[in-house]
């Protein structure tokens, strides 16, 4: 791979992105002139940036790689975080997929259409999904199919439906699937009252059936019949239908009311909201990452400031309920994203290169770690040092909270197993933080034994 390719864009036989001198670029190889040149002339391009549905580029001076066969460089606006679809709600999931239909609807008007529905070609900017793909348009031949119905299906109808239909936490197959879940696998998930919904009969079921048919028979598209502009238009229509009419309703999980339960009393929660806006007025980050954000009640102090947020939680209908407030209110410093803290999202695919890590992805100069430490100490057995080590790795500037074990919420977890955590005490937190840690500020929450610390990586 020539030097400065991104590990996830190597595979495109149209270009490619890549960094140079700490800005992104986007070269355009000659192979995809022409649907370059009709993607930008036709209008398409103008209409979706005004709407919002692209990322934005400028041509500049080409630059030479030494890879591929240089026909345009682009410098596309540069988004703050890219994050996965195994990482979203089952809502931004469903946004998506309902922005890559309305935007190859777009390109059948203008004679265009994309050549693949790779969710992975969605980020969330701004509080919306935005394609950020630009080498992903061609021009329409008339009578083609479109050859990223399978993917589309694969990417975003499966997962959606098992999520809506079987259980919400199968979106986790898309980490093992980087090619969107097989049908047949769907297929044979789905419960049989799914097949009541024509549409996900035909799109996923039959789907998967004339898949397995044809499979390895070159010829089969050849066979098929020419498809018209409104036939494409109308399966596009049809899938949204079918996108539209999954739900899942983020119920029945103890921590998405977790500040409405025993907590805190009334004048604590007041007063941990006050600590911490303290701490971000002192900080002034310019990323947060706000981690067990549950549904987002502190990550929306550093956003409400402006304060670009990451709002992480383990929780699937926490994230949820927290994706739909972003939506409902129009929140754009905020993104609600799905991440078990003891076992994150990996580096995978090729080379582990394809899809980074979310350690590798930071960008953040603060993180904050309210009502956490006692599940990573307590319900995982990760020791307090390794804590430390693993939030120092992250950003410069940390914001926790520790929970003593006379709270009920870790009184709960020591409920059902033997208590093998001597060394979970305020004075061994504090010993095992100051170790990678400053302690700049130390205060305690009214009406509980909890205390918020303010600290900086040595």
């Amino acid at each position: 791979m020539a030097e400065g390719i991104l590990g996830a864009s190597f595979r495109d036989p149209s270009g490619f992105l890549f960094e140079r001198d700490g800005v992104l670029y986007r070269q355009v190889d000659r192979s995809c002139a022409d649907d370059y040149a009709a993607l930008m002339e036709s209008g398409l391009y103008e209409e979706l940036v005004r709407e919002r549905l692209l990322v934005a580029h400028e041509e500049v001076q080409p630059i030479d790689t030494g890879a591929g066969d240089l026909h345009r460089t682009l410098r596309p606006e540069r988004l703050p975080f890219i994050s996965y679809p195994y990482e979203w709600s089952f809502s931004a999931l469903k946004d998506a997929a309902k922005t890559t239909l309305d935007i190859q609807l777009a390109a059948l008007r203008h004679g265009m259409t994309l050549k693949d529905a790779s969710a992975y070609n969605i980020q969330f900017h701004r509080g919306r999904p935005v394609f950020i793909d630009t080498l992903s348009f061609a021009r329409r031949t008339e009578g083609s199919p479109w050859v990223g119905y399978r993917q589309f299906c694969q990417h975003f109808l499966a997962p959606l439906a098992l999520m809506a239909r079987r259980d919400v936490r199968l979106s986790q197959l898309l980490r093992v699937h980087l090619d969107g879940i097989p049908l047949d696998l769907a297929s044979a998930l789905l419960p049989r009252r799914a097949w009541l919904n024509l549409h996900l009969l035909m799109h996923i079921r039959v789907h998967a059936r004339f898949q397995k048919r044809y499979e390895g028979d070159a010829r089969a598209t050849e066979r098929s019949r020419p498809v018209t502009s409104r036939a494409l238009a109308n399966l596009v229509t049809a899938l949204r239908s079918a996108v539209d009419r999954l739900e899942w309703k983020p119920e029945g999980t103890e921590w998405a009311e977790y500040y409405d339960g025993d907590s805190y009393t009334d004048t604590g929660s007041d007063h941990k909201r006050e600590l911490v806006s303290q701490c971000l007025d002192v900080l002034k980050p310019a990323c947060l990452w706000d981690l067990g954000a549950n549904t987002g009640v502190f990550s929306r102090l550093a956003s409400a400031r402006g304060i670009p947020t990451l709002s992480f939680d383990i929780d699937p209908a926490c994230v949820e309920r927290n994706y739909r407030e972003v939506r409902k209110t129009g929140e754009e410093n905020i993104l609600p994203l799905l991440l078990d803290l003891a076992n994150p999202s990996p580096g995978i695919g090729w080379a582990h290169k394809e899809r980074e890590s979310v350690t590798a992805r930071s960008n953040a100069d603060t993180v904050m770690a309210l009502a956490l430490i006692h599940h990573l100490a307590i319900s995982n057995n990760v020791p307090l040092d390794r804590i430390a080590d693993f939030f120092a790795g992250l950003a410069p500037n940390l914001i926790i909270e520790f929970v003593p074990k006379s709270d009920p919420k870790v009184k709960t977890l020591l409920a059902t197993r033997e208590d093998v955590f001597p060394h979970y005490t305020q004075e061994g937190f504090e010993a095992a933080f100051q170790t990678r840690f400053h302690m700049e500020a130390a205060m305690d929450v009214r009406d509980s034994e909890r205390r918020l610390y303010r600290l900086k990586r040595k």
